[in-house]
């Protein structure tokens, strides 16, 4: 099978359903983003020592898999293929990690600037690379885009869980939290 289409040449691809849509199409900008996502979840992985936490971030790639493909499917086509879907379940677990890590950590007292160690920057990558898959699909509602009530609900929990897994993860680690001083003069 060759990878390579000469249908990309022309700046056009193909949805799920066969549609054929110029590459800077928002959908395309979506699930190009939770690609984009899901890789440095891969690179926040390589990063973590826990185990739970590893196997937790292998789920999240694996529901961003899922994410990606309801993205790339044409809502008004009938497709061919299974695509899998998310559950409510799937928020759950991410809210119940969060409890989890923020039982172990102290309260925030103020901002804190991204850094500190380069797992706890790695995930802040991730988040921000969340939230803007967020904005992208709350975008494609704006235009009138189909998009599974769920996948919004995820993304913005899923930037929640990577902020506090940051900071989690600089408390396991020993690494200062730096806190936003503003200059205000």
């Amino acid at each position: 099978m060759k990878i390579y289409t000469k249908t990309g040449d022309k700046g056009k691809t193909s949805l799920i359903g066969g549609t054929k849509v110029p590459k800077s199409n928002i959908r395309i900008d979506a699930y190009g983003t939770v690609d984009e996502l899901n890789s440095y979840i891969g690179l926040v992985n390589d990063y973590i020592a826990d185990t739970a936490t590893k196997n937790l971030l292998r789920e999240i790639q694996d529901r961003l898999f899922t994410v990606g493909a309801a993205l790339a499917c044409d809502p008004d086509k009938e497709t061919k293929l299974k695509i899998p879907d998310l559950h409510e379940a799937d928020i759950t677990l991410l809210e119940k990690s969060i409890d989890q890590m923020n039982e172990e950590i102290p309260p925030m007292r103020s901002f804190i600037l991204p850094g500190g160690h380069v797992a706890v920057s790695t995930c802040h990558i991730a988040r921000c690379v969340c939230r803007r898959t967020e904005r992208l699909c709350v975008g494609m509602m704006e235009q009138e885009m189909f998009i599974e009530p769920l996948v919004l609900k995820y993304l913005n929990r899923l930037s929640d869980y990577l902020f506090v897994l940051a900071r989690w993860t600089g408390h396991k680690l020993g690494a200062e939290e730096i806190p936003w001083k503003p200059r205000v003069s």
